[in-house]
């Protein structure tokens, strides 16, 4: 993991097309402002971690045999 020290209203540059600049900080809060291409998906970490768990178990066999017998 890179750990990088930004103020207010600096930014970082990922990959040459995402560009990730602090836009506020109040007390423990920093708000992010992300500007990346519009094919790049951008997730909070626990959404993320919920769709892929969606995911997961949307292919779970126990649950293809439950399609099977709606069939």
């Amino acid at each position: 993991m890179l750990a990088l020290s930004r103020k207010k209203n600096e930014a970082i540059i990922i990959n040459n097309n995402i560009e990730v600049t602090v836009l506020e900080i109040r007390g423990d809060q920093v708000k992010l402002g992300i500007a990346a291409p519009k094919e790049i998906p951008i997730y909070r970490k626990e959404v993320y971690a919920q769709i892929q768990q969606e995911n997961k178990a949307s292919t779970d066999m126990t649950n293809m045999d439950e399609l099977k017998k709606l069939m």
